[in-house]
């Protein structure tokens, strides 16, 4: 246990002196824990993982390392006790019509998403769209919406850039092995944002037409549920008035 709390405070870059004083506990103690002198209540490891910011599901595994039963459940977001999830991010799916809308998990496996998706993924190669749907591998795989994306190098540079910084904060192997896979696809690097700009977009070619978005990310505020805390909605919103118009007539015809 006292080996993965350092490597904890070592990734979020924080001295035994800075994190004993967020945790309001000694130095000494704190040296103590990590070396395997002292060992810890259960109360103290939590106490230090929600201090280093810790995901539920590796606060689980320290207080498993450390001797103690996991604090915070887990189970399939298709689990009874999630229904009243479920409905919700269903609603806000069908809400975000006639513009896209994704909900994955930690490793960016699409669980579910609205009708806009659906249609936009069309005439990818088949083999993508067999689950576990991973959708950066989705966006980046040159069988998938690569050739269609018009700023392939800046939204390329964007995604992997993302996806290093998750991988490095989070510790995942899992992510870590997505990221060499899609780096190794074709693409490039795209160019810098501009002083001017406000949000890297994606322009997407669909029926002839460049479809202009950005995104915003929903997680839960405060959840207590490791699949829960994993679970993230993705959101794209036009950005200009054609694509807005081009969607708007879509949803219409459909």
């Amino acid at each position: 246990m006292g080996v993965l709390l350092r490597e904890w405070r070592e990734r979020r870059r924080l001295s035994q002196l800075e994190l004993s004083i967020q945790a309001e506990i000694s130095t000494r103690h704190l040296s103590f824990v990590e070396t395997g002198r002292s060992k810890p209540t259960s109360a103290m490891i939590l106490r230090l993982t929600e201090h280093l910011e810790v995901p539920l599901r590796d606060r689980n595994a320290l207080l498993l390392a450390g001797g103690f039963a996991p604090a915070y459940p887990e189970g399939g977001l298709d689990a009874p006790q999630l229904r009243a999830v479920r409905a919700s991010l269903r609603q806000v799916l069908t809400g975000h019509e006639p513009f896209p809308a994704v909900v994955v998990d930690r490793l960016w496996t699409m669980l579910d998403a609205n009708a806009p998706v659906h249609r936009l993924v069309a005439g990818v190669a088949p083999a993508l769209l067999e689950p576990p749907v991973n959708v950066l591998r989705l966006s980046l795989h040159p069988d998938g919406l690569a050739p269609r994306i018009v700023n392939l190098g800046e939204w390329r540079a964007h995604l992997l850039g993302r996806l290093d910084r998750q991988a490095r904060t989070t510790g995942d192997p899992a992510l870590s092995d997505l990221l060499a896979e899609l780096s190794a696809y074709p693409g490039g690097d795209g160019p810098a944002p501009g002083p001017h700009d406000v949000v890297v977009p994606l322009r997407i070619r669909q029926d002839g037409v460049e479809l202009r978005f950005f995104s915003i990310t929903a997680v839960f505020g405060s959840p207590l549920d490791v699949t829960v805390a994993e679970l993230a909605i993705e959101s794209f919103f036009p950005a200009d008035a054609a694509t807005a118009a081009a969607l708007g007539t879509a949803l219409g015809a459909a």
